[in-house]
């Protein structure tokens, strides 16, 4: 008699509750070994789970909107060569606590959708309690003093809540036992908008933000919704916060790069050798890791409550890559001790996982600098939004040849735009403008990399 084998999810870093945005097999089909059976969504990347054996799929353990974390089962195959006997959907038993997660996981991507929002003056209804709730209820003195209770979340509902800075003792719950779901940290926030009430952010600076009209935009002219991904809705929420947060400074700069482009191409010939495409990016990573070194505090973040700065003595390097299902950034660690070829090789497989759905978390975990080049596409120059608790993120546009005086005359010369957005919190404008004196002169003479 066959006998069947459970498919566990692997480990995906440090995430749980990742939601299950495709089912790519069902019961009956015959899979292959790293064929992938599901895709999943995080906070910035989706990526594919491959199968680790081949066989014929018996049951699936999971569905679209499904949270998923590690040691959750997938579904349950045959092994190859073993005939398939179960006839009925077989799920590996789950612990009773791991179960309690999973069904309330389940449970919410169920809720209907809510209803369009009724004009600024009228109540925002929560899903399904259209009838119950007929007017905003305001915030009372007691709901501010009053005693706090533990609330019952998932962790991927605490983490949605502390994004947008919600206590979840002030949040009622609408799931099974008042869990409190997703939709209802939502509907908290679109109330406490309509009442005018002073939000917080997480660095402690009171804001109050006016709630935003609803307009029909169908009475000018035909129109259509199209849904944004969830790497768009949590990287919307990321950079708002981040914006909001920290105060944004940028610096502008422009590098001589003639010789450097010249360096780089005599190089190309021993790059093809190894398969390797050299481009500027491998190059301007290795001079942004040297003047990290000589200027600590642009790669150094501050701690929760704002009163210590945390100095890494690691030069990990998060790139930003432009995807179909929007920007992610992967990080290249160690690249003060990398060499070109090396970065190079790394860049292109990143960049090939991101376009490809198939980045980990961990893959986008603990960058200290952020580069984003945008030159392949165009521009002049550009102010980029630090990738909090990041302190600084540079910007690169596109080069180009432009006159510079040399002392006797004008003469050609390949320029390369540059960007610092800085935290003004942790860097002054003349630390930063230093930072990219620094970083131009390396550009112009790479030689100084050795010394």
């Amino acid at each position: 008699m066959a006998s069947t084998q459970d498919v566990l999810l692997p480990d995906i870093g440090d995430f749980s509750d990742v939601e299950v945005i495709e089912v790519l097999v069902q019961p009956g089909d015959r899979v292959g070994v790293d064929q992938s059976l599901i895709t999943l969504e995080s906070d910035k990347a989706s990526m594919e789970i491959p199968s680790p054996f081949a066989g014929e799929v018996v049951s699936v353990a999971v569905a679209v909107g499904d949270q998923v974390s590690q040691g959750d089962p997938v579904l349950a195959l045959v092994p190859q060569d073993q005939p398939a006997e179960v006839t009925s959907p077989v799920m590996t038993e789950i612990p009773e606590t791991q179960a309690a997660e999973t069904t309330a996981a389940v449970e919410e991507p169920a809720l209907p959708r809510p209803a369009p929002e009724p004009p600024p003056e009228a109540p925002v209804p929560r899903p399904g309690e259209a009838e119950r709730r007929q007017a905003p209820i305001p915030i009372r003195p007691q709901d501010l003093t009053r005693t706090k209770h533990k609330p019952h979340a998932s962790p991927a509902v605490r983490r949605f809540a502390r994004e947008l800075g919600v206590d979840l003792t002030l949040v009622e719950g609408s799931g099974p036992k008042q869990r409190i779901l997703k939709t209802d940290v939502q509907y908290y926030v679109k109330q406490t908008l309509a009442r005018g009430t002073a939000k917080t952010t997480d660095t402690g600076l009171p804001f109050q933000l006016p709630a935003a009209p609803e307009i029909d935009y169908a009475k000018f002219g035909a129109v259509e919704q199209v849904p944004l991904t969830n790497i768009q809705k949590i990287s919307g929420y990321h950079l708002h916060r981040s914006w909001l947060s920290a105060p944004h400074v940028t610096q502008h700069e422009a590098a001589d790069i003639t010789e450097l482009e010249g360096f780089r191409k005599s190089q190309q010939e021993a790059a093809d050798r190894e398969g390797i495409r050299l481009t500027l990016l491998p190059i301007l990573m290795k001079v942004v890791a040297k003047a990290l070194e000589q200027f600590p505090n642009l790669k150094a973040s501050l701690t929760g409550n704002g009163e210590h700065l945390v100095l890494k003595h690691f030069t990990h390097l998060g790139i930003a890559v432009d995807t179909s299902k929007g920007l992610v950034v992967p990080v290249i660690r160690d690249v003060d001790k990398q060499g070109l070829h090396m970065l190079a090789r790394e860049l292109t497989e990143m960049g090939t996982k991101a376009r490809e759905g198939k980045l980990l978390p961990r893959d986008m975990q603990g960058g200290c600098f952020t580069i984003s080049s945008l030159g392949g596409i165009g521009g002049t120059a550009f102010t980029p939004i630090i990738n909090t608790p990041e302190t600084a993120i540079l910007g690169l546009s596109r080069s180009e040849i432009r006159p510079v005086w040399n002392g006797n005359e004008f003469t050609p010369r390949l320029m390369l735009p540059m960007s610092l957005s800085y935290d003004h919190r942790i860097v002054d404008g003349a630390e930063a403008v230093r930072f990219t004196n620094r970083l131009r002169e390396l550009l112009e003479d790479i030689r100084d990399l050795l010394l």
